[in-house]
């Protein structure tokens, strides 16, 4: 896996609140000889079509970026289910802007029911560095189909880097111990990682919109990518139905990064803001 930049690491820790393992590169499949599975349902309390998260990432110092989670209803169907279309954007800010220019534009299509993506696309343009990608999944046969037409068999319910995110935010922490580790299988540049997050506690966060009442995890990183030790990056999620990591610090190997909510609107739930 190739991870460049600030917003590449951005976008990973909002879009899944983890980090990556091991990669195991998906075999190649005839689509049409896979056996058809019955798909499954899942129940969302965590968030709705109009949901709108900002993030501000704050690279050492510098207001360096800003980052947006926008949930909408998709005009499509699939499978005759519907879906949900959340786009996802990450733009350099300032004087960061001027040396080192982002515009990212993750897009996937939800299914509302299962949570499992249909549709993931990927259009980053960051420093020069450009990478596209338009993977089409096939839930009811474990298998996706990427942009250059290989077909590859993978979990049934494999995640794209966002809708990892949407799905994370329906798991159960109520009876988490300290320790626990929750994993979910998720494919990055053509290859699937299982990615782990570890739970650390109980805290209230201070950030610029306020105090939060959160749980805390610590991704479980591979070090010496990104990332010093596999300590160095920490996750806070507010501790309410939402499930919404409102703060990231981490250090990297070269300088530290930061990301905190700034913005939001239509939630599905109150937030577990303390007054």
């Amino acid at each position: 896996m190739k991870t460049k930049n600030l917003f590449l690491i951005s976008i990973a820790v909002i879009g899944a609140a983890c980090a990556f393992s091991q990669a195991i590169v998906p075999p190649k499949v005839d689509l049409d000889t896979l056996p058809v599975q019955e798909l499954r349902e899942v129940n969302n309390q965590s968030f709705r079509s109009g949901e709108k998260l900002k993030y501000t990432v704050h690279y050492g110092w510098m207001d360096a970026g800003e980052a947006v989670l926008e949930v909408k209803e998709s005009p499509y169907t699939f499978n005759g289910r519907r879906a949900f279309h959340v786009v996802g954007t990450g733009t350099s800010l300032g004087a960061f802007d001027w040396f080192f220019k982002v515009r990212d534009r993750y897009e996937t299509y939800i299914d509302q029911e299962g949570l499992f993506p249909y549709r993931f696309i990927r259009n980053c343009d960051e420093g020069g560095y450009k990478i596209f990608q338009d993977y089409t999944f096939h839930p009811d046969r474990s298998a996706m189909i990427t942009h250059e037409g290989d077909t590859l068999y993978t979990p049934q319910y494999i995640q794209d880097m966002i809708s990892a995110y949407y799905f994370t935010r329906n798991l159960d922490f109520s009876n988490a111990r300290k320790g626990d580790i929750f994993t979910v299988q998720t494919i990055v540049d053509g290859e699937i990682y299982p990615m782990k997050v570890k739970y650390v506690g109980k805290e209230v966060v201070s950030i610029r919109a306020g105090k939060f009442r959160c749980l805390k995890f610590v991704p479980v990183v591979q070090e010496g990518r990104i990332f010093k030790t596999e300590d160095d990056l920490h996750v806070w999620i507010t501790d309410d139905k939402n499930k919404i990591p409102i703060l990231a610090e981490s250090t990297l190997l070269v300088g530290s990064i930061k990301m905190e909510m700034t913005e939001w609107e239509g939630l599905a739930n109150p937030l577990s803001k303390v007054n």
